[in-house]
């Protein structure tokens, strides 16, 4: 992960437009059904860098630390309090309905037992023993849905042409025998983990450093889908993923993606970094998570366990308030569709599947009238989600002659507030129908 933040912004907004083109939408439409559905993921990067709490594989690229240094992490990681099934129900208590484990990262460190020359958790580290079967097992247990992330860059392994950040061991067009020995070792591994664990969900990174044709995008689907062909893979394939996925920063405007996914941290770091302190509150991911929902998005939240398997106390807190909020919101958030326009509400929205209710998120502590814009339905009730309490609505400006809708205004009074985000079930006579013109005569509407 990582990089430059602005560089990855722009990259995976720009370059990756391409990748739904070159994947028929249509044709992947109903194994995508229980990931729109999802909403919530959870990320954990764990490996050997969580032993000095140091960058995940950055950290020696940029020269912060020298790649030997760096390596001699291997003799600390113990994963000596590693308990999967307990990382699988917080992730469940969470809310999420699929987790993400970081298999291998930059650094060339499997975290299972892989047959190529090269370095593994089971082989080089005090822990000796796979580290992701038991836990995608415990997730299977939990009905949450498998991810495996991958790195296509291996800055460890020799025969890999990029190193550091201002130094290459080769050409890959001026050698294409030795890159195609690292292709073959990609390869391999991605057949290990495909056969032995059969992913949900494949989440690559590091695609940037060379283009589809030198990875063989192409053929790493079709190998993963011979495999199973309902696995879903992400947009960093250079263009043979099946969703995008943008990191860190919320998109200004809502993507046009038929999929999408947020990859954000829980603090400012993806591994473990004892001196971030910089923990988002559970109202910050809260609001964050129904702004991405509201958006047709899902929110995959990053957590960094310590090497010896121990989920700091900080990410434990917001993944249960967030667990707490989700159990109480359920119906608004997961299955629903993402909601109306910005503009006809101060917030976001989310609609259900048939659009005949409409979802309202109220931030912070709003209470007094809340209004809605341009709503040319009929209004059965309103009432708040999780409590049941009724709400009275009113709709002011509307003329009887006009097809022009008035402003519908809804009371909110102090009593029915959640601690972090209150929600409204706004029931609608029909399927959503809303005016989208300029306040004259005309009709349009949608």
């Amino acid at each position: 992960m990582r990089k430059s933040l602005l560089f990855v912004t722009l990259l995976y907004f720009t370059t990756n437009l391409n990748a739904q083109q070159k994947v028929n939408a249509d044709s992947i439409r109903n194994k995508m059904e229980w990931f729109a559905d999802a909403k919530l993921g959870i990320f954990i990067h764990y490996g050997i860098y969580d032993v000095n709490g140091i960058d995940e594989s950055w950290s020696f690229h940029n020269k912060k630390i020298s790649w030997p240094d760096y390596m001699k992490q291997m003799k600390g990681f113990t994963a000596k309090n590693y308990d999967p099934q307990a990382w699988a129900d917080l992730i469940k208590q969470s809310g999420a309905n699929y987790a993400v484990l970081t298999t291998k990262h930059h650094d060339g460190v499997a975290l299972w037992d892989t047959k190529e020359k090269h370095y593994s958790v089971v082989k080089n580290t005090p822990a000796k023993r796979d580290l992701v079967k038991p836990f995608f097992d415990a997730l299977r247990k939990d009905g949450i849905k498998c991810g495996a992330y991958f790195s296509l860059i291996d800055w460890s392994y020799p025969d890999y042409p990029g190193f550091l950040k201002d130094s290459s061991r080769y050409s890959a067009a001026n050698q294409p025998e030795r890159w195609n020995k690292f292709r073959k070792f990609m390869f391999n591994q991605l057949t290990e983990i495909s056969t032995q664990y059969n992913p949900d969900l494949y989440w690559f990174d590091g695609d940037w450093e060379h283009s589809a044709e030198e990875w063989q995008s192409q053929n790493v689907r079709a190998l993963l889908l011979s495999k199973n062909p309902n696995t879903i893979i992400n947009g960093r394939l250079q263009g043979y993923g099946d969703y995008e996925t943008p990191e860190q920063n919320f998109p200004v405007t809502r993507p046009h993606y038929n999929w999408w996914e947020l990859c954000m941290t829980i603090n400012n770091n993806w591994g473990y970094q004892p001196q971030d302190t910089n923990w988002k509150t559970p109202y910050e991911v809260i609001t964050i998570f129904t702004d991405v929902v509201a958006n047709g998005g899902n929110l995959l939240l990053d957590i960094g366990p310590k090497e010896d398997g121990t989920i700091p106390q900080e990410e434990v807190h917001v993944l249960q308030e967030l667990g707490k909020w989700n159990a109480k919101h359920k119906e608004a958030i997961f299955g629903t569709l993402g909601g109306i326009p910005l503009g006809h509400f101060y917030g976001p929205t989310t609609l259900s599947k048939d659009s005949t209710v409409l979802y309202l998120f109220l931030p912070g502590k709003t209470s007094g009238n809340v209004a809605i814009k341009g709503l040319v339905n009929g209004i059965k009730e309103v009432e708040v989600v999780g409590n049941g309490t009724k709400l009275q609505h009113k709709v002011v400006g509307k003329i009887s002659w006009s097809p022009v809708p008035g402003i519908v205004y809804i009371n909110v009074p102090d009593n029915v507030q959640d601690e972090y985000e209150t929600v409204l079930k706004v029931t609608l006579d029909k399927p959503v129908k809303l005016y989208r013109g300029r306040g004259g005569l005309g009709t349009d509407i949608n």
